[in-house]
């Protein structure tokens, strides 16, 4: 064999040319709010029925259902167990993606890539009100000295990563309130988002409530309850069901070292899987032939370490992007049109609302819609300090 035939061998399935493709014909997202007066149950069937709808298939077309949750946060061991019938799972071949809804469409997507299956449906969800997020976080902690630290947890590990990024970016907390500026104000117009503040300014972010300096209120994503569906179809389905399919030109997955093993001032799992689904789609200069780009930042400094990270400028200059504008809907480099996490987060389902918000973007159906949108990115974190990243790149063409 020679060895550029067997380079291409070698090669995994999903990046070879003769690839099963994949796209995204129908989605939902549920009204992001606090103490729904639903049940998860209740709310995981309203977005399962809308995407199915949107995606014109019934019950008895899918093939597979994957479900994004996780026991702490349910508060129930085996969460997905209850959620077989509200997701029409029944009889079916279903299966949990623990933690963001994004990794079950990634896994949805693997299994219409094997060919097995022609249609899959991903849900996620979490009412967040029944466990405090930030308490649960702990417990990602080493057991046997962090997790006996009460100081440690989810936000006061963010604010030590923040700090850390600062002093070697020169970003200050000033920074850190424009992005959220930019994401509250984009996320006004956003039917189903928690937070929307349209005449915020850098003034109210930085005096809202502080929770570890650096970061206030308004600088931490709100934890909220909802729920989300995606619905994924091969080629030959999706061209025959959908008018316009979204389709699945790349994916990344990447999981860094525990926080006290890495260099929490970089997202190195975030730059790893984005390189991974920038080589899948194509994309040699993601800052020209990226449109947009839905970013799952659940601390303000996240998303200007995610532009270094993702490749929209060098390191240290995450700052100049949002001075200058770039990342305005209005942008050279628009990020977060819908609001992202800071606008509501509704933990396993965010980053599936990212990629929800980056399919919409490509068909022309966003609220702060940008021109001329072909190619659009979405992210999800998951871990302390954004361990576990995941990327997909979309476009309008198989």
């Amino acid at each position: 064999m020679g060895g550029e035939d067997r380079g291409e061998a070698l090669r995994p399935y999903w990046l070879q040319g003769d690839r099963m493709r994949v796209a995204i014909i129908g989605y939902a997202v549920s009204k992001l709010e606090w103490d729904a007066e639903k049940t998860r149950e209740e709310a995981v069937f309203e977005v399962t029925r809308e995407a199915m709808r949107r995606a014109g298939v019934e019950r008895e077309d899918v093939g597979t259902v994957i479900s994004a949750s996780t026991d702490f946060l349910d508060g129930r061991t085996i969460s997905n167990c209850m959620l077989i019938g509200a997701s029409g799972a029944y009889l079916k071949d279903e299966s949990k993606a623990e933690e963001d809804g994004m990794y079950a469409a990634l896994y949805a997507a693997q299994r219409i890539m094997s060919g097995v299956h022609d249609v899959a449906l991903a849900i996620s969800h979490t009412h967040s009100w029944i466990f405090n997020p930030h308490q649960v976080s702990q417990y990602m902690l080493e057991p046997w000295f962090d997790r006996q630290n009460e100081l440690l947890n989810g936000i006061t590990l963010a604010a030590l990563q923040a700090r850390l990024y600062m002093s070697r970016s020169g970003v200050d907390e000033g920074h850190l309130a424009e992005v959220c500026v930019k994401n509250l104000r984009n996320a006004a117009k956003v039917p189903y988002a928690f937070r929307k503040m349209a005449d915020v300014t850098v003034e109210e972010v930085l005096e809202s409530k502080l929770y570890s300096s650096p970061l206030t209120e308004l600088m931490i994503a709100p934890p909220c309850d909802g729920a989300a569906a995606v619905v994924l179809a091969s080629e030959e389905v999706a061209k025959e069901l959908c008018d316009e399919p979204v389709w699945i030109k790349g994916i990344g997955n990447s999981c860094d070292r525990y926080l006290r093993d890495r260099d929490l001032g970089r997202l190195e799992s975030l730059r790893l899987a984005a390189e991974k689904a920038y080589r899948m789609a194509g994309i040699e200069e993601p800052f020209r032939q990226i449109d947009v780009a839905e970013i799952s930042e659940r601390f303000a400094h996240h998303e200007l370490m995610a532009y270094e990270a993702l490749g929209f400028c060098r390191d240290g200059m995450g700052k100049v992007l949002i001075e200058e504008g770039i990342t305005e809907v209005y942008g050279d480099m628009p990020v977060n049109p819908s609001g992202g996490a800071l606008a509501g987060d509704a933990i396993c389902a965010t980053g599936m609302i990212r990629l929800i918000e980056a399919a919409r973007q490509v068909r022309g159906e966003a609220e702060n819609q940008v021109e001329d949108c072909r190619t659009a990115l979405a992210h999800a974190q998951w871990g302390l300090c954004a361990q576990k990243n995941l990327v997909f790149v979309l476009g309008d063409r198989p």
